[in-house]
């Protein structure tokens, strides 16, 4: 469904109700790469993820964040994640908690070499998925230069 975010869904008698939810949205899905380039978190205990994908320059350009990694996922990608150092093309750099806010995200830059296979809503705006996503799988048989 290009360029539909999703539908939303009411019935035709009612009347918008200020503070109630009377309608329902469904948000088109789809999943896609990342490069996973942080976490917040800790390196061996990652919370949430932040993806990037590489510009045809060669610069690594954030693209999302994740929701909350569930307790498998971050089991299983404490092990083969690496921190990286200055060296990191996001090291220094800020980057906020959400959408309207100015509030610093506190994360740890990672080597950006594992890929990331998410679940994300189809609603990007300047390169970025404006809500978060959710992370699936490691995607082990892609290297970043894939995506």
């Amino acid at each position: 469904m290009a360029g539909i975010e999703g539908v939303v869904i009411k019935d035709p008698g009612s009347r918008y109700r200020r503070g109630e939810r009377g309608w329902l949205k469904l948000r088109t899905r789809m999943t896609t790469e990342g490069v996973i380039g942080a976490v917040t978190g800790t390196v061996h205990s990652p919370t949430s993820l932040l993806l990037g994908r590489f510009d045809p320059a060669g610069q690594l350009k954030l693209i999302a964040r994740s929701t909350p990694l569930s307790r498998p996922a971050a089991a299983e990608l404490g092990p083969v994640l690496r921190p990286a150092g200055q060296e990191h093309p996001w090291y220094g750099r800020r980057f906020s908690t959400g959408w309207g806010t100015t509030k610093p995200l506190v994360f740890q830059p990672v080597h950006p070499e594992l890929v990331a296979e998410i679940d994300a809503d189809t609603a990007v705006d300047q390169g970025t998925y404006r809500h978060p996503v959710r992370y699936l799988r490691l995607r082990d048989d892609m290297t970043t230069a894939d995506i």
